[in-house]
């Protein structure tokens, strides 16, 4: 942030980390906050229920400034910051929203409508939502922040985020996604099942112990033919053997030897692809670890 200063930038988007009420990134007072989702996640910092989480997530906002919403389901403790703090509140689907066609959408929200928008480069359905979301703050900060359509058009059509239902290949499709949380795994299943292949699907599956393991198993057993299982290079990471357990706990058994188990990412994705055909595809999720460890090792075959 020193070096934001010093440089004199004209925006900067700040990331909170963790929740937000006792996060680093709280200590400014932003000209707009966004809550995103509440859900169950970092459960032994932020509290093990939404009404916990609303509230530390919540904490970002200020008074007179907008907050922006894409939660529909809200806590309580949220309705209830919002009002102690004053914030100027903004919530999907009563504030903003959005109207979707065949090869384009409309959005609606603080300023009025804007047509004929193009489907965002990033795939899935809540892709619809988290664009409304950014231009609904884009709508309160429009003094001090003017953005033409054009820019909003170019912003749509060339986003992209490493690791968001990245597809790398489509013949197979191969897929890299970070989703490591139950939330994050259900918008997962709905974009395989969305993008559903002629053949099978192979998962390449590795988490960290302190996430919701079965929690994200259970999301996308439905999804899934093949379990691909390894470890990760860390200290926070769940063995393969107990991956494996609580795949047989979410009622997957190894009848029809659907479960393997491997050494690392790596070796799991080599024997991905040396099983799959065109009409298949393998989907690398469980963590940043996990995708990124699949990552590098592309890298490294397209230096070679």
């Amino acid at each position: 942030m020193c070096l934001f200063i010093q440089d004199e930038v004209d925006v900067a988007i700040l990331e909170v980390g963790l929740g937000g009420r006792l996060d680093a990134v709280n200590i400014f007072d932003a000209d707009c906050s966004i809550l995103t989702s509440i859900d169950l996640d970092h459960m032994e910092y932020l509290g093990d229920t939404r009404e916990k989480i609303g509230f530390e997530k919540a904490a970002i906002f200020r008074k007179n400034k907008p907050a922006i919403c894409a939660e529909i389901d809200l806590p309580d403790s949220v309705n209830q910051l919002v009002e102690n703090i004053g914030a100027n509140f903004y919530q999907f689907a009563k504030a903003f929203g959005f109207s979707k066609e065949d090869t384009q959408w409309d959005f609606w929200g603080p300023k009025g409508w804007r047509y004929s928008l193009p489907l965002p480069a990033l795939r899935g359905e809540k892709q619809l939502k988290n664009a409304s979301t950014c231009l609904a703050a884009l709508d309160t900060l429009s003094e001090l922040l003017p953005v033409s359509m054009n820019d909003v058009r170019q912003g749509l059509t060339e986003a992209v985020i490493p690791g968001r239902f990245q597809v790398i290949s489509t013949q197979p499709m191969i897929i890299l996604d970070v989703a490591h949380n139950p939330a994050a795994a259900s918008v997962l299943s709905e974009n395989l099942a969305a993008t559903k292949p002629a053949g099978h699907t192979y998962a390449v599956f590795a988490m960290l112990q302190d996430k919701d393991i079965f929690g994200v198993i259970q999301e996308l057993k439905n999804d899934i033919d093949f379990w691909l299982v390894s470890s990760i290079h860390t200290p926070r990471a769940a063995t393969a053997d107990y991956l494996i357990s609580e795949i047989h706990k979410a009622g997957i058994s190894n009848d029809k030897n659907v479960i393997y188990k491997f050494s690392d990412c790596v070796a799991a994705f080599v024997f991905a692809c040396e099983q799959a055909t065109k009409n298949d595809r393998i989907c690398i999720f469980g963590s940043f670890y996990t995708v990124g460890d699949v990552l590098r090792y592309l890298n490294t075959l397209q230096s070679k």
